[in-house]
């Protein structure tokens, strides 16, 4: 398929012409502080304010993705799933830019239909991100060592991290409408989560996801205090404790799927500190060779089988899929880079892994704005 350039597409010079210049416009960062503060007075006046904010902020972030999208390097803005992707973040910077001033709680209303629309239309960026890496692998020169690809690397951690953003923006908006939210919640902000809880319930998924591929799973244990609470985004935490745990749990029942010997346990310890609340995921799996762990924050790298193919039916891709991307530990620590945590991996080649995802208890680092 040759290549289509933006002016060549079916979007309008005028319309790329705007995308370029509201591209060069300055980001504006928000933090979970500043959301629970902001969410906590939940007023109508608040939320045509909120309404204004996104009508101006997100148009920016799109066109900027937009941008980068069509110069990507070794022709990756050329493959068909890049192109579709790009598509849509046209689409959607067209849908914002046609619509007009909120100014009452009708056109709020009317806003925030359209862009739940937004969201649901990006639903499968990352998989159709994937595929579109996938056609530039089979492309590449298999002797090109993946340092090579920094350019590429980067550019998908920019893009992710603004994925997350602009997601967490709008389903904050959209949430906020629920006419009978759970107690505690702001929007998409638990303020009472326990991270005891969700680390319980995301394992309990990671085990089904192994029983189903392998037959059995390892039990996991998790230790630390189930009445600790603080505010967080409990879907994040859910994404990054599964991806952790289902990481190990592939890696020890591997490990001992021929042995006469009982797998041993993932442990999970949550720990309450003053800055940061820690979850320690650990196990037996056998480890990391030390030249292999530079590699696993890369998108071009997994150790599972690909689960994505040119013939994948993409609508119906989830999280419990995210094996075979290579993008499961990487997009994890984003999440947890979004409100200023971190995450780390520690191996013993040998003997098994330690992964340390920290997260903020402050709140009140800005978003990184890529």
């Amino acid at each position: 398929m040759a290549a289509k350039k933006l002016s060549d597409s079916l979007f309008s010079k005028r319309l790329l012409e705007e995308v370029q210049r509201w591209g060069s416009m300055k980001q504006t960062g928000v933090s979970l502080r500043y959301m629970l503060e902001f969410g906590s007075r939940f007023t109508e006046r608040n939320l045509i304010l909120a309404a204004q904010f996104l009508h101006k902020e997100l148009p920016i972030r799109i066109a900027r993705r937009a941008i980068e999208l069509q110069s990507l390097p070794y022709g990756l803005s050329e493959k068909p799933a890049i192109l579709k992707v790009r598509d849509w973040y046209l689409d959607s910077f067209r849908d914002l830019r046609s619509f007009p001033d909120v100014k009452d709680k009708n056109d709020e209303q009317e806003f925030t239909k359209m862009i739940n629309l937004i969201k649901v239309r990006h639903n499968n960026v990352v998989p159709t991100m994937a595929l579109g890496v996938q056609q530039l692998k089979k492309d590449l020169d298999p002797k090109l060592d993946y340092k090579d690809l920094d350019d590429i690397h980067q550019f998908l951690d920019r893009f992710y991290m603004s994925r997350i953003g602009i997601r967490m923006l709008i389903g904050q908006h959209v949430a906020m409408h629920e006419p009978n939210p759970p107690p505690d919640r702001i929007g998409y902000i638990h303020t009472k989560m326990s991270p005891v809880e969700v680390a319980r319930n995301a394992s309990e998924d990671a085990r089904s996801v192994c029983l189903r591929e392998y037959g059995s799973a390892p039990d996991v244990h998790v230790y630390g205090d189930p009445n600790f609470t603080f505010p967080y985004v409990p879907n994040h935490l859910h994404l990054m404790v599964f991806e952790l745990v289902k990481n190990s749990l592939r890696a020890v029942e591997e490990r001992f799927m021929d042995s006469d010997k009982i797998a041993p346990p993932i442990r999970i310890i949550v720990a309450d500190g003053l800055e940061d609340v820690t979850i320690k995921v650990s196990d037996e799996g056998g480890g990391i060779p030390r030249s292999g762990l530079p590699r696993i924050f890369t998108y071009l790298y997994s150790t599972a089988k690909n689960p994505l193919d040119e013939r994948a039916d993409l609508g119906t891709a989830d999280i419990a899929t995210m094996a075979g991307y290579g993008f499961g530990l990487p997009i994890s620590r984003l999440y947890a880079r979004y409100f200023g945590g971190d995450l780390q991996i520690i191996s013993m080649e040998g003997y098994g892994t330690d992964a340390y995802l920290h997260l903020s208890r402050l709140g009140d680092s800005q978003e990184p704005l890529p």
